[in-house]
């Protein structure tokens, strides 16, 4: 991957953006982390600027650095592009953080829209449930 990126352009984010995934799927986090940073401040068009913040998101969580992770996740819009992928690492960092509560919170709010018959009742209870 690293011969491919060499042939784009210097700083070509989608290159990066590409470059910075393998490095995740090596669990090379430390090495993608500033790839990702890198293609983001690029310009990436929408949907990869969308997975880049995901996948930013999670490693910087699997680096114990959950403030930076919740800090790109709170400033994503839900999307389509990465549908419950947000709010899924969102409660994952919460959680890291010892704010199980509001965790589970976001997880319930992401899943209640797949609840037909009980997805107003699980947005209720979630609305409801305590803070640590």
């Amino acid at each position: 991957m690293e011969m491919l990126v060499a042939r784009r352009p210097e700083g070509d984010p989608i290159a990066l953006y590409e470059l910075a995934s393998v490095h995740d799927f090596l669990d090379r986090p430390s090495d993608a982390v500033p790839l990702y940073r890198q293609a983001l401040t690029g310009g990436l068009d929408v949907e990869r600027e969308q997975r880049a913040s995901v996948q930013l998101a999670s490693s910087l969580r699997v680096l114990g650095r959950t403030d930076e992770a919740v800090g790109v996740l709170t400033r994503l819009e839900p999307s389509p592009v990465v549908g419950g992928a947000r709010d899924a690492f969102l409660a994952l960092a919460l959680h890291d953080q010892g704010r199980g509560g509001e965790a589970l919170r976001v997880a319930l709010h992401a899943l209640a829209p797949t609840l037909p018959e009980y997805g107003a009742a699980i947005e209720r209870y979630a609305d409801a449930l305590v803070d640590d």
